[in-house]
């Protein structure tokens, strides 16, 4: 049982809210006290269960497990790589990575850094014909761009996305007839062109020969992300097998940007120190007035205008903007680009974005995978990148859902 519990679990076990427990602490009846690792004000979890005792249950066990161990050696065909992050994860189920396609220089040279043995495939998926792997590969993976088709017909066809990448993805699923195939996306291809993308994808893997499972949006926190980032999964299987795919239970447990950076359950020490992005000198003064947690609405109204423009008359929250992020919450989505105006996550007590191993930390990346390319390359292969622990979970769903394809062949 860990030793200290952060103010929001505490508040919602004992189900009071937050200014509650702060009186408390002012009155001496529940006092706080600081962590020694990232000296946040923090609960004993002795003192809580001897206040509570009766009706608190701290529950430990709130972790699923989704592990599965192969039955046998199963291989991976992944387009559109990236700088492997879901290859990594994959790999970590112990799938076995046969070839990756990527069109981008510096992600090849990333991929080829780090796993030397992997076939990186450098190019245009389009220049590309996989008949060696037909019927070899147990999965094919991609992470697809998200584009619009041609509606020539009723129900659209493959002829009808002939030209977008999906199309691509499609032709290599038909030309290796992998069990089953992932496709990965963004949130918003659920809404892409009123769903209209989304319906033309799934009946192009129809008619080559795949049934769709319900498509997910899988929330990144809950596979041991530090990081509130979510990606559409969309599965394909092939119509003559009759094996239901699962999708990974997700776990209550939410890590916060003190695992990801600290030492702890998701890491066994503090981030390896790297080089990194810094705001202009203007965005600092700004940002140095946000306290953790807060945004642009705690500066002076001045200020907001000021930093805001014209998005300051728009509607919506826009809490994302000169966003600071606190050490007990999950960091929001990263992108490509640390330091681009108002997409800000800075750090909780240095007014700076996060650095390429922060980065790489909270996209549950091993310290010991590099990046190749400039400052720059290494933040956009890392804001592209599926988190590796999301895609652990998936591949351990992948390798209950060939366990169980192999056994039906082979029943006992």
């Amino acid at each position: 049982m860990n030793e200290y519990v952060k103010l929001s679990k505490v508040a919602e076990i004992l189900g009071k809210n937050k200014e509650t427990l702060r009186r408390w602490d002012r009155e001496g009846k529940l006092v706080a006290v600081r962590e020694p690792i990232s000296n946040y004000r923090v609960y004993r979890k002795s003192d809580v269960l001897e206040l509570f005792s009766g009706f608190v249950h701290f529950d430990d066990k709130e972790q699923v497990s989704n592990y599965a161990e192969p039955k046998q050696a199963y291989k991976v065909l992944e387009l559109f790589a990236g700088a492997g992050g879901l290859a990594i994860g994959l790999e970590m189920a112990g799938l076995k990575c046969e070839a990756l396609n990527e069109i981008d220089r510096f992600a090849c040279a990333t991929l080829r850094k780090n796993r030397p043995q992997w076939n990186v495939l450098e190019g245009d998926i389009k220049e590309f014909s996989f008949p060696e792997f037909a019927n070899k590969i147990d999965v094919v993976t991609g992470g697809f761009p998200c584009q619009a088709f041609s509606y020539a017909g009723k129900k659209l066809g493959m002829a009808d996305a002939r030209g977008t990448l999906f199309y691509e993805f499609a032709r290599v699923v038909n030309e290796v007839k992998p069990p089953i195939c992932i496709g990965e996306n963004v949130r918003g291809l659920l809404t892409h062109d009123n769903g209209k993308t989304l319906n033309g994808m799934i009946s192009i893997l129809d008619e080559i020969g795949y049934y769709v499972q319900p498509v997910q949006i899988l929330k990144a926190i809950n596979y041991k992300v530090p990081q509130k980032r979510e990606r559409l999964i969309m599965v394909g299987i092939r119509k003559d097998i009759d094996v239901k795919f699962n999708y990974p239970k997700p776990s209550k447990k939410i890590y916060t940007l003190l695992d990801a950076l600290k030492k702890g359950e998701l890491f066994d020490c503090d981030v390896p120190k790297s080089i990194g992005a810094k705001y202009p000198e203007g965005k600092k003064a700004v940002l140095d007035l946000v306290p953790p947690k807060g945004y642009w609405r705690d500066l002076p109204l001045n200020l907001q205008k000021d930093f805001l423009g014209g998005s300051f008359y728009l509607g919506g929250g826009k809490t994302g903007i000169a966003r600071r992020i606190g050490w007990d919450e999950p960091c929001l989505t990263l992108t490509c680009s640390p330091a681009q105006k108002q997409t800000e996550r800075c750090h909780p007590e240095e007014t700076r974005p996060f650095t390429v191993r922060e980065y790489a930390r909270i996209q549950t990346f091993p310290d010991d995978w590099s990046f190749e390319g400039s400052m720059a390359q290494q933040y956009k292969q890392i804001g592209n990148a599926v988190p590796v622990n999301l895609g652990r979970e998936i591949g351990f769903s992948i390798v209950k859902f060939l366990n169980e394809y192999h056994n039906s062949l082979n029943p006992i």
